[in-house]
């Protein structure tokens, strides 16, 4: 009898909490079906050149690959600057310091690359340094019907709320699409708001979008710094970076400063300046 009466006491404990499990999974697939696609991979060419004491000059040109997510009609892809430029979060953490540190990089041949394998080229139109936003702009048309992450449908999130991350996996896994479960571990409201995730161990990565469990954009994710915070060349303190979100109505705010795509011209217009002899030099 005392057995029966633990064993209906563990099944009341564990029933609601399979429910809110099953819950939160079936919420988070319709998240993963809704938006998976506004992810896409951004394939950019990095050419650095890093010099300091002891250094010299060392170049190096490398071809990687980071997290984008579409956040407009005309192409208009919001990346982590981080990602794309690490010379950014690099000089500012070394700032102060008696390294004598610089790092210069150039971006070339940027390409979105969409689920069925196709490549459009596209362009850094904008940096944010302080919200550590990059913004890239598709010089070619996406297909018809390529959805977007609309960042004016946002929502708040509080401490230890559920959150669900897109994005696209790496190379070696068939560039798939991937959801990922977070969690608010902290809110930092000055100076200015965003929102500190959880720092457990996932695929998320920057410039993932991040949704609340209701469906609602709450932002994207990005690195923090904090400037100045270094060991020098040494190494850099554990404590001066940090993986943080950016709310969506910051992003917005910041996209809208991103020049707008040039109108295209009808074919009959194109044609016709491809036929106009070339000026004398």
């Amino acid at each position: 009898m005392k057995k029966l009466v633990l064993l209906s006491l563990s099944l009341a404990v564990l029933m609601p909490a399979a429910g809110f499990a099953s819950e939160f999974v079936e919420k988070g697939r319709a998240i993963f079906e809704k938006f998976q696609k506004t992810v896409v991979t951004v394939q950019i060419v990095i050419k650095s050149k890093i010099s300091g004491p002891g250094m010299g000059g060392q170049s190096n040109e490398a071809r990687q690959e980071v997290t984008g997510t579409i956040i407009d009609p005309s192409g208009l892809v919001v990346m982590s600057l981080t990602a794309t430029d690490p010379s950014q979060m690099l000089e500012s953490l070394m700032a102060g310091s008696e390294s004598r540190f610089k790092m210069e990089t150039e971006l070339s041949d940027i390409k979105l690359l969409l689920e069925d394998g196709t490549e459009v080229p596209a362009e850094v139109v904008l940096r944010d340094k302080d919200l550590d936003l990059a913004f890239a702009r598709a010089k070619g048309k996406l297909p018809a019907g390529m959805p977007h992450l609309d960042l004016s449908d946002s929502a708040k999130a509080q401490v230890l709320d559920e959150l669900v991350s897109l994005n696209r996996l790496g190379n070696a896994a068939g560039r798939a699409y991937a959801a990922n479960a977070e969690r608010v571990c902290a809110i930092v409201q000055r100076p200015r708001l965003f929102y500190v995730p959880e720092s457990s161990l996932s695929t998320t990565t920057l410039g993932s979008p991040a949704f609340t469990m209701d469906g609602k954009v709450l932002g994207i994710f990005v690195m923090r710094n904090a400037k100045g915070r270094t060991g020098g060349m040494a190494g850099i303190s554990p404590d001066a970076v940090a993986g943080i979100i950016v709310p969506a109505d910051a992003v917005l705010k910041a996209a809208k400063q991103a020049p707008a795509a040039a109108p295209s011209k009808p074919a009959e217009e194109k044609a016709a300046d491809e036929s106009k002899p070339a000026e004398p030099k």
